[in-house]
């Protein structure tokens, strides 16, 4: 038998009408905010790690690699075109013959990382990490390397390869690695 809210019941400030209304509807709503609170970008998808794997070959052009992971990973002749590589790791990685034209390379960690006859066609590496980054025979035609620390001697081989302007950030590569 249901008893009738009286003056002294936490029920009757609730309108006519509106009795219960929030014991009733309060579970959907309180479900609401924890989804909006546990939701985040950087959980709407699960980051690629293949960290030390022997991806040789790998095809990997035109995906989403965010904050992927591909330290010490052997991707020799791997097709990495047109990926958005921003804020990935490829510490150590192999990437000996690697088509990495049109990617975005946007704070990614290059260091130690070995780009031999590597193709950055209109890379953009702003804000990336390549400090003892090896680059020989590289294709660098419209890279952006703004704000990327690079050792002298690296920065001498690119410079010698620099040229053209990139398409997204409409930066010199010359002007982008301060060749001078």
């Amino acid at each position: 038998m249901a008893v009738p809210p009286t003056p002294e019941s936490p029920l009757s400030a609730v309108a006519p009408g509106r009795a219960g209304w929030w014991p009733r509807r309060g579970g959907v709503w309180l479900s609401l905010v924890l989804a909006l609170i546990l939701w985040s970008p950087a959980s709407a998808f699960a980051a690629v790690d293949v960290a030390k794997q022997v991806l040789i070959g790998a095809d990997y052009h035109g995906q989403d690699l965010r904050g992927g992971t591909f330290n010490l990973t052997n991707l020799r002749d791997a097709d990495l075109s047109g990926s958005d590589l921003q804020g990935a790791s490829l510490y150590g990685a192999k990437l000996q013959d690697a088509d990495m034209s049109n990617t975005n390379l946007r704070e990614a960690t290059l260091d130690s990382a070995v780009f031999n006859g590597t193709d950055l066609t209109n890379a953009v590496l702003e804000d990336a990490f390549a400090f003892n980054a090896k680059f020989t025979d590289v294709i660098i035609d419209g890279a952006d390397f703004t704000n990327v620390p690079l050792r002298g001697d690296a920065l001498k081989v690119l410079c010698a390869a620099a040229r053209g302007t990139n398409p997204i950030t409409g930066r010199d590569t010359r002007d982008s690695l301060n060749c001078g």
